[in-house]
């Protein structure tokens, strides 16, 4: 099986997936597309992912777009470790804690809002980084009260909701959100960070790779 990630450094939705791919100890290769530059909206991108986005998985030439729909893929053919549980109420917590970023958080704060901001009204950097901590400090105050008692956001291992954690909180560093509020979610973060395989996955490490 060939696996290849259309992925971009610095994107939280592909570190998502480069998480998950890591933990399960899935082998890929990775083609870079540069969002800075635009190349997600590119024929060749388009042509693999028709919202011009990263990132995508492509199995045996087979495209796979989402992050959320990419970790259910690898969760069906890599079961080890799980990113969800098989109880349904165990289940529907871990896609609920995970659903605040990747619903209610991310797609507000992202790289085409923040230019559509300063497009259509004329928000200056100021007002998009006060924008963007706006919308992370809101949807982590309620993480905050929905994480377990640890050591990670659902208990014993990492699943889906801290691998939206991680990205989420390196980017709420990036734009110099105080984080003090959140220790269960501080706590939750330096679990996952104490392993290689999520410490592999991060933006630095990926793009001096």
């Amino acid at each position: 099986m060939r696996i290849v990630l259309h992925d971009y450094w610095r994107s939280s939705v592909a570190y998502r997936v480069r998480i998950c791919l890591n933990l399960k100890g899935v082998t890929y290769e990775t083609v870079p597309v540069n969002l800075v530059s635009g190349e997600q909206t590119s024929p060749q991108n388009r042509a693999i992912n028709p919202q011009g986005l990263v990132p995508t998985l492509v199995v045996d030439g087979r495209p796979l777009v989402q992050s959320l729909a990419i970790v259910d893929w690898l969760d069906a053919n890599f079961d080890d470790p799980p990113m969800v549980s098989k109880d349904p109420f165990t289940r529907s917590d871990q896609l609920a804690r995970a659903l605040v970023i990747a619903a209610d958080i991310h797609p507000i704060d992202n790289l085409r809002v923040l230019k559509r901001l300063e497009a259509q009204f004329g928000a200056d950097q100021r007002a998009k980084d006060d924008w963007y901590r706006h919308w992370v400090a809101e949807g982590l105050a309620a993480l905050e009260q929905m994480a377990g008692e640890g050591p990670y956001l659902g208990g014993d291992g990492p699943d889906i909701s801290d691998i939206c954690l991680i990205p989420q909180l390196y980017n709420a560093r990036r734009f110099d959100l105080d984080l003090a509020p959140y220790p269960r979610l501080l706590a939750a973060e330096a679990a996952s960070l104490a392993l290689p395989a999520v410490q592999a996955a991060a933006p630095d490490r990926v793009r001096l790779a």
